[in-house]
């Protein structure tokens, strides 16, 4: 039975905090620790970024699904796995989630609450970087969660690891996390100015995604549900 709406908005807020704490905060270790080498920072930040995604969707996966990503619960909800009626409540969560994984990680590290970044990520090149960055994670989430879903924490770790160093862009793909990271002027920050390209292009690399395994797999595996999207309403 699936978890009541309440615990899994609950899972869907915290999760997304501690994946935010983790991007941010790994962001500024990297770059205290690196001496100036960038490289060594983003290989840190990737490793931590990697490895808490498939930690918290192992953890909370079976109680909200562990979107983590209003992409994620939008296409989710395109494909009938989430109610439409409960994705404004889901959209809410990751984003309030997102923002206090940054007060926190900033907490941590003693930097200001909320900043404005000034990281610079403008251009074509990005913004089509994190359309490919968020289409590549759709089709590994559907693919993986309609053939081998016991494979999709792991392959969705594997992938944004990946995508660290294969985009311009250092692959956000997820509109929460962007906003969130625009409130921090630190390493893995994005200006203001920015979140919007980087967001419209999120959410189109999704719906191409989405699109395109709608076609190549029309019909759900019977345990889709089971892990990352819910695709039963909860019985009382």
């Amino acid at each position: 039975m699936i978890a009541s709406l309440p615990r899994r908005l609950a899972a869907e807020f915290v999760g997304t905090a501690f994946l935010l704490a983790a991007v941010v905060g790994s962001g500024i270790m990297g770059e205290r620790l690196a001496g100036g080498n960038v490289a060594i920072a983003l290989l840190a930040n990737t490793i931590a970024t990697g490895a808490a995604l498939v930690a918290l969707i192992l953890a909370f996966g079976p109680i909200s699904g562990a979107h983590f990503n209003p992409a994620v619960t939008l296409a989710d909800g395109w494909q009938g796995g989430l109610p439409w009626p409960e994705v404004p409540a889901y959209l809410a969560a990751q984003v309030c989630g997102a923002f206090v994984g940054v007060a926190a990680a900033h907490l941590m590290f003693h930097v200001a609450l909320f900043a404005a970044s000034r990281h610079a990520r403008s251009g074509l090149a990005q913004a089509f970087s994190e359309f490919v960055a968020t289409a590549g994670l759709l089709c590994v989430i559907w693919g993986c969660a309609r053939l081998r879903t016991a494979a999709v924490p792991l392959a969705v770790g594997a992938y944004i690891t990946a995508a660290y160093w294969f985009t311009a862009s250092t692959s956000f793909a997820n509109p929460a996390v962007t906003l969130a990271r625009s409130m921090s002027d630190t390493f893995a920050g994005i200006r203001p100015t920015d979140a919007p390209g980087f967001i419209a292009a999120q959410l189109l690399g999704a719906f191409a995604a989405t699109a395109l395994f709608r076609w190549l797999l029309p019909s759900p595996a019977s345990d889709a549900s089971e892990i990352l999207v819910p695709h039963q309403q909860p019985q009382e």
